[in-house]
């Protein structure tokens, strides 16, 4: 696993606190024998990471997570009898699922959108550093998400914008969100943090936090990653945010709106 960047450049979206006093077990699945020795290797060298099995297909990486309930998966995508996007789906549905962290050789826009729309928590190439992986492990093993920087901004600049809108069903779970909510969903769906969010809407970061945790709730998604997939998905990002919030601060603090356009 080269040098590339380093565990700081890595693009967490949302907030977390590492605890190093606990023990996050892991589940390493991939076909390659050398590949889950070195994943093993890295994470093995953590005093508070504990890998509890490997897997070598994703049948086996689901009927090991079923039996062995680890924090964090590490689900390669391309993998024998079963592949790894279907085990996430498999994984993720299963109640107080594991973490997913989804890794792959290659740099496709369509093998993260499909790992994340499946329930994965984060996305790493391969070639990431000892310190990357074992940094995504921690803040996914949090309640956090993460993604590696160009992933973040192809997600966010163009790809998902092209996602086929999904049907009705998923827009009626938006019903219940307050017009501040989804105000802060098309925030969060652009990639701001929530110091930014915070003073774009003039309220405390801790509201942002509140509304982001009620956002979760009410549409039953893990994490602020899946809330950008689901903005895009059901285009209420285009409907609730101007198409450069980052420069327009002109939010109304009491309604929430966005300006209408001048002219």
């Amino acid at each position: 696993m080269p040098c590339r960047a380093t565990a700081r450049s890595l693009r967490a979206l949302g907030d977390f606190e590492v605890d190093r006093n606990a023990t996050t077990t892991v589940l390493i699945a991939d076909d390659q024998p050398l590949m889950r020795s070195a994943l093993r290797m890295s994470l093995d060298a953590e005093s508070d990471i504990q890998v509890v099995g490997e897997a070598a297909d994703g049948v086996q990486a689901v009927e090991m997570a079923e039996r062995l309930r680890p924090d964090v998966v590490i689900m390669d995508i391309r993998m024998p009898r079963l592949d790894g996007i279907s085990a996430m789906r498999r994984l993720t549905a299963q109640p107080a699922p594991a973490r997913v962290l989804a890794i792959t050789t290659f740099d496709s826009d369509e093998h993260l959108v499909e790992s994340l729309r499946a329930g994965a928590s984060g996305f790493l190439l391969k070639d990431a550093t000892p310190d990357e992986l074992v940094h995504a492990v921690r803040i996914l093993a949090t309640g956090g998400a993460l993604l590696a920087p160009a992933a973040t901004r192809r997600l966010l600049d163009g790809y998902a914008r092209r996602l086929p809108r999904v049907a009705s069903p998923e827009l009626d779970r938006t019903a219940s969100l307050t017009e501040r909510e989804l105000v802060v969903l098309g925030l969060v769906a652009q990639g701001h943090a929530n110091a930014r969010i915070a003073k774009l809407l003039h309220v405390a970061e801790s509201s942002v936090k509140t509304h982001i945790g009620h956002l979760l709730a009410k549409l039953g998604l893990p994490d602020r990653v899946h809330l950008v997939i689901f903005a895009y998905e059901t285009g209420l990002v285009g409907a609730h945010s101007p198409d450069d919030p980052g420069q327009d601060d002109r939010i109304e603090p009491e309604s929430g709106r966005w300006p209408e356009p001048a002219g």
